[in-house]
């Protein structure tokens, strides 16, 4: 399947269905009244957060979404059908911007970063009112009714961010899908050229005490990629929600570059792609030991390292050689930022508990939709005759 991140698509939502005119006709009722129902509301458009999507390649062939209208009112005080609400899937990760049609700017609307949340993007358009509802003791024959509302169209531009636990960095053939390959199930492709990946990867690694955390493999930076060299730095949107980083530096001597310099370098275009990305944790790892030429090169990145107090490992995907104390040294950071992260969402959601709800509100908004001509008649209990009621007042 084709990897897509970005992609814009048109949406809108269904008009709301016209009011009715309409008079009570029934035999031995003269004088019936108007009886024109409402107009039903329009569907709404929103979007939902789907885990089994990773993708956004199915908007490319389909980038038009368009809710049900509402159903139009009838006589006899009906009202029309409310029109149904669409629900757009899209992947766990997703950004969700309004485009403006003329300036291109973009407004940020939802960030979709749980399973099954939804959001509202397009609100459907109110129902017409009937005839009834303008009766008055002065208009007892009203023959006015409103059209119902149009609903609302938007542009909207999509941004996928892949969500993980922790990001793979580095050079293009620095063994990062080879190390993914081996910590988790993921099968990318590996060749020995440089840009093998084109796209990101995904991978769960499993630890012993039924603990597990993802994995992201993006596609390979070299220098100036923030200006476009290479692929670019486009994919590195994907390693934004990470927890920690792990960075991969050839140390088998076929590039022919210093490891130091790759190190540098690839700091040094995180940092003009996005600074915060330098301020999450940090592994190094010097990966292809078992091709290693020259144990001066792995002495100099690990002084580097140590310079700038980040933890430093040999690894080899190939013979396995410091694989499990990395990925055990990365699990105590994603552990602890999960905490953090339960405990905020359990601190919000302890606020929307307590925050008191706005009844005068409601209530007004009540008052203000009363019309006693949509209120029928009560029928039941006793009824007093006339003559009951001459007897009550003489008394």
């Amino acid at each position: 399947m084709q990897f897509v991140d970005e992609v814009d698509i048109h949406i809108q939502s269904g008009h709301g269905g016209s009011g009715s005119l309409s008079f009570r006709r029934e035999k031995f009722v003269p004088r019936g009244g108007p009886d024109g129902g409402n107009g039903g509301v329009g569907g709404s458009v929103y979007a939902v957060a789907d885990p089994h999507r990773n993708t956004l390649v199915h908007f490319q062939f389909n980038p038009d979404y368009k809710a049900q209208r509402g159903g139009n009112g009838a006589g006899a005080l009906r009202t029309g059908r409310a029109g149904k609400d669409l629900e757009i899937p899209v992947p766990v990760g997703t950004l969700i911007h309004r485009k403006d049609p003329e300036t291109g700017e973009l407004d940020r609307v939802a960030d979709l970063t749980t399973v099954g949340q939804r959001v509202l993007l397009a609100k459907g358009g109110r129902g017409g009112l009937g005839n009834a509802h303008f009766a008055t003791s002065t208009n007892r024959a009203p023959r006015k009714v409103q059209p119902g509302e149009p609903g609302e169209e938007f542009d909207l531009h999509l941004t996928l961010k892949l969500l993980a636990d922790v990001g793979l960095v580095g050079f293009p053939n620095a063994g990062k899908s080879t190390l993914i390959s081996v910590i988790s199930a993921a099968k990318p492709k590996i060749a020995n050229y440089p840009f093998t990946t084109l796209t990101p990867n995904l991978g769960v690694v499993a630890l012993s005490g039924d603990r597990s955390f993802v994995v992201a493999d993006v596609p390979g930076l070299i220098e100036g990629a923030h200006e476009g060299h290479g692929l670019g730095d486009q994919f590195l949107r994907h390693i934004e929600r990470t927890k920690v980083l792990i960075h991969l530096v050839d140390m088998s001597g076929a590039s022919g570059r210093d490891p130091v310099d790759d190190f540098d370098t690839i700091r040094r275009e995180l940092e003009l792609y996005n600074p915060e990305l330098l301020d999450k944790p940090h592994l190094v790892a010097a990966s292809k030991m078992d091709a290693l030429d020259d144990p001066k090169r792995v002495t100099a990145l690990e002084k580097r390292a140590k310079k700038l107090k980040l933890k430093f490992f040999q690894i080899s995907a190939v013979s396995g050689e410091g694989i499990k104390a990395l990925i055990e040294a990365a699990w105590p950071i994603i552990a602890k930022a999960r905490e953090i992260e339960a405990s905020s969402f359990a601190k919000a959601t302890e606020n929307e508990l307590d925050e008191p709800a706005d009844l005068s509100s409601v209530a007004r908004s009540a008052k203000e939709d009363y019309n006693p001509a949509l209120v029928p008649p009560l029928r039941g209990g006793p009824q007093k005759t006339q003559k009951a009621q001459n007897a009550k007042r003489r008394r």
